[in-house]
């Protein structure tokens, strides 16, 4: 690759510069691997671009370049004030091309661009926004001991932080951790997920022009098994944040041991929504249906195992029939109409439908959908469409309902008891959301209390805010983002004791 910029025009008319190297020192360079990826319209199968993708030798520059701006004056002597201005700046500059990083994602991802400009700039802006005015108030505390004596506590950066950020919410995704992170004066090296490697290296030109030192934040595109691997092992890393399958996590949580690197995890999921016959059913089958269907069922916190009161199985199922139908259209991502777009990679649209052909197989009921979508317009015929798909008589044994698909496929399963209800909710290895939808509000404070996962919604789904901590338990994850909480991740505690006599 001769040039590290390519000239671009999106598809709905942005015409803009594309970095293609590394971000290293506030630079783009290009990969001293010689190794490149490129990213992929999952609504054409055509290539968009390709871009520099590190290896072990660029991993290393990055991390020495992060350590070294860890102590540089410039970052380490920075006041909590101006940093947090500097990250509202950032902020500002996001909010200023949100059209043009919306088009960028919606291409490269394949999400409907009305939803990366309506509902994901949205949330990166406000996280970093939110953040921004943490910076200076995180501090420590004072202790009083003895006459003689007291403590205080220092509240100090972790250092050195690898990132590492999924495909499904490229932008969010990074906000969520550069936003505590740089709040609590880390320094970071940040690796995008390979499937969506193009709105990142757009942010990198910004956090320079937002003024940022050098080596403060660092991007690198590449893959797991090369960049990925290579900064999760490297003894200069402090901590390991990470967004992605269960499968991965393990492997990062392995390796992080043999250093005992400080991690955050948020991995996988099979939520699950619980309808008693008391719940008002057209805002359950609103919320069931958003649950699953949005962002084209490609969210961790998916709510991809629907428990329905059998008093009103019949009825819910009829209305989710019918919201299905009139609300899941299926097209690319610049018709305004679309609701769900192309699976993010051919791997991904495979495997959503071979999970289909398993529930088959297994005995479920495909209750509608279940193979892949014709959408109109004859140049996205390749495209990775798949049909919203709905199992019924469903066991809580078969592979559908136990293992994450990352797609548009739901199982709806009857209940009879709420005793019930809960226990089988619970009857997973995952535990990150859940939903309850009930009139009762002795019930839903119960129930929600009882659900084993780090966020339960009542009467609703997918809710998220900056202001509220997200993570979950069991193999869902380790830690905390977002909120306060999130400052926990990104800082530790040291404590100083004082002497102020002359006695032991």
């Amino acid at each position: 690759m001769e040039s590290l910029v390519l000239d671009i025009v999106t598809p709905n008319g942005h015409h803009y510069k594309q970095p293609t190297g590394l971000f290293i020192n506030n630079e783009f360079v290009a990969a001293a691997s010689g190794q490149t990826i490129t990213s992929i319209d999952p609504a054409t199968d055509k290539p968009i671009a390709t871009v520099h993708a590190a290896g072990a030798e660029d991993v290393d520059r990055a991390v020495h370049a992060a350590k070294v701006a860890l102590g540089h004056a410039s970052w380490k002597k920075l006041s909590p004030t101006d940093r947090g201005q500097m990250m509202a700046k950032l902020a500002q500059l996001i909010d200023q091309n949100k059209e043009l990083f919306a088009s960028i994602d919606a291409w490269d991802n394949g999400k409907p661009y009305h939803v990366a400009l309506n509902e994901d700039l949205p949330e990166a802006i406000t996280t970093i926004q939110y953040y921004s005015g943490w910076a200076d108030k995180t501090f420590g505390q004072t202790i009083s001991t003895t006459p003689d004596k007291f403590a205080y506590t220092l509240r100090q950066p972790i250092g050195v932080i690898a990132q590492i950020i999924p495909w499904n919410y490229p932008l969010s995704m990074a906000a969520w951790k550069l936003g505590p992170a740089l709040a609590c004066g880390n320094t970071i090296v940040l690796k995008p997920a390979e499937q969506t490697p193009l709105s990142i290296l757009v942010l990198a030109t910004l956090i320079k022009t937002a003024g940022f030192p050098p080596g403060v934040i660092n991007i690198l595109n590449g893959t797991g098994k090369d960049a990925g691997a290579a900064l999760v092992a490297h003894p200069l890393v402090d901590k390991v944040a990470f967004t992605g399958s269960t499968a991965t996590a393990k492997h990062i949580m392995k390796t992080a041991a043999d250093t005992l690197k400080n991690i955050t995890l948020e991995t996988g999921g099979k939520s699950p929504l619980l309808v008693f016959p008391d719940a008002d059913l057209e805002q359950a089958v609103k919320w069931a249906h958003f649950g699953i269907m949005s962002n084209q069922g490609q969210i961790c916190t998916a709510t991809s195992r629907v428990f329905v009161h059998r008093a009103v199985m019949d009825e819910f199922l009829a209305r989710f029939r019918e919201t299905v139908t009139t609300t899941s259209i299926v097209g690319d991502q610049w018709d305004e109409n679309t609701f769900q777009g192309p699976q993010v990679t051919r791997a991904q649209y495979e495997r959503v439908l071979q999970y289909v052909d398993i529930g088959k197989r297994e005995g479920a009921t495909l209750f509608m959908g279940g193979e892949k979508a014709v959408v109109a317009d004859p140049k996205n015929r390749s495209g990775y469409f798949v049909q919203p798909t709905v199992f019924t008589d469903v066991t809580d044994e078969m592979r559908i309902a136990r293992e994450e698909v990352f797609g548009p496929v739901v199982v709806v399963l009857p209940f009879e008891e709420e005793d019930e209800a809960v226990r089988r909710a619970n009857d997973s290895t995952y535990g990150l959301g859940a939903a309850v939808f009930t009139r009762d509000i002795q019930r839903g404070h119960r129930v929600a209390a009882e659900i084993e996962a780090g966020m339960v919604w009542i009467n609703s789904s997918q809710d998220c805010d900056p202001r509220v901590p997200f993570g979950g338990v069991k193999q869902s994850g380790i830690g905390r983002e977002l909120g306060q909480a999130g400052l926990e991740a990104y800082s530790q505690v040291k404590a100083v004791h004082v002497n102020m006599g002359t006695k032991l």
